[in-house]
């Protein structure tokens, strides 16, 4: 069966999903999902617990079959080319797949050669990428003697032996201290600009709007909502304005004047001391043109007026009714995998 030039439909897509379905008994863990994640980008998707993320990795990846629907990686139909896809593409899950027996050379030169590498190409690629990580140093001792960060990363070059045109990164820096996660940032979007596709799954927000170009949210098998980050947070409505006066003992005048005013029902403004401004919460552009318009007529002197978006927790939150995780809220994985 040979590979098809491109996924129907889907122009530049490097990923695209149709109607998938999943069912475990009566739990629905994919329920007619699409996606498309657009060729050296990264797509974030965002959902709870038990929404369906793990389970659309792994039939993307080939490791369960769907119900219904189908998927194109890579140019190759999912469910009909499915050795030829696994040449294509890489997975990196939460905890670190590597035989933490075997020294980081071994492990990378043994993935190479299970991908049909020869012996000369195998070595090359191990230690090309044991340099890339930062892991050469390392490249002789067991595995099992690696920091964690160190681990990840050794996950993360395993994934990229046979050089894949989509990557797979399922909630990757779970249980990692800020340190390592940053170091796992770095390497993703290092790959990213080297023209690997990411498809990313996460909870947390602040990796979200790192890595991902764009978001899908899912919950109970559903995509919910997609689209740029900012588009999501359009979405989700509201803005808060931030006013900066000239003056600085005019910034709780100014919160106190707003307050007064009462605009169309505005919530009660906020003072920032540390950056010496008023936020006020503003719901139209009738609002904002009104909060303005009395600023001026007081004959404040405003040092600079800027609106900011609500935060990307803000609208998860409001999407699926759910908060995300924080990095100390390690998601219960076992729970996930039976059900979703």
């Amino acid at each position: 069966m040979t590979r098809i030039d491109k996924n129907p439909g889907s122009g530049a897509s490097a990923v695209t999903v149709r109607g998938l379905v999943k069912h475990y008994g009566e739990t629905k863990a994919l329920d007619g999902v699409d996606l498309d994640v657009r060729e050296g980008t990264v797509l974030g998707v965002l959902g709870p617990n038990g929404a369906g993320k793990t389970t659309l990795v792994r039939v993307l990846s080939t490791l369960i079959r769907p119900d219904a629907g189908s998927a194109f990686v890579a140019g190759y139909d999912v469910l009909k080319q499915p050795r030829q896809l696994r040449r294509v593409i890489g997975l990196t899950g939460q905890y670190a797949s590597v035989d933490e027996k075997l020294p980081g050379w071994e492990n990378l030169y043994m993935i190479g050669r299970l991908l049909d590498l020869s012996r000369k190409e195998a070595r090359r690629r191990a230690d090309e990428l044991l340099e890339r990580f930062s892991l050469s140093e390392a490249a002789k001792r067991p595995a099992s003697t690696y920091s964690g960060g160190m681990r990840r990363r050794l996950d993360l070059a395993a994934s990229m032996i046979g050089s894949p045109a989509v990557l797979y990164l399922d909630e990757p820096t779970t249980g990692l201290d800020p340190r390592t996660r940053n170091e796992v940032w770095r390497e993703v979007k290092r790959m990213v600009g080297d023209g690997v596709t990411v498809l990313l799954t996460t909870q947390y927000m602040e990796e979200a709007e790192q890595l991902a170009s764009e978001l899908t949210v899912i919950d109970r098998g559903k995509v919910i909502a997609g689209g740029r980050i900012d588009e999501l947070k359009a979405r989700v409505g509201g803005r808060t304005l931030r006013v900066r006066p000239l003056d600085p003992l005019e910034l709780r005048p100014l919160a106190a004047m707003l307050d007064e005013l009462g605009l169309t029902g505005l919530a009660t403004s906020t003072v920032d001391v540390e950056t010496g401004t008023v936020l006020v919460p503003v719901l139209s552009d009738e609002q904002l043109t009104a909060v303005v318009g009395a600023v001026v007529a007081r004959g404040i002197t405003i040092g600079s007026i800027t609106t900011e978006l609500p935060s990307l927790d803000e609208v998860f939150l409001s999407l699926t009714g759910h908060k995300a995780s924080t990095p100390q809220e390690t998601p219960d994985r076992a729970h996930e995998e039976v059900s979703v």
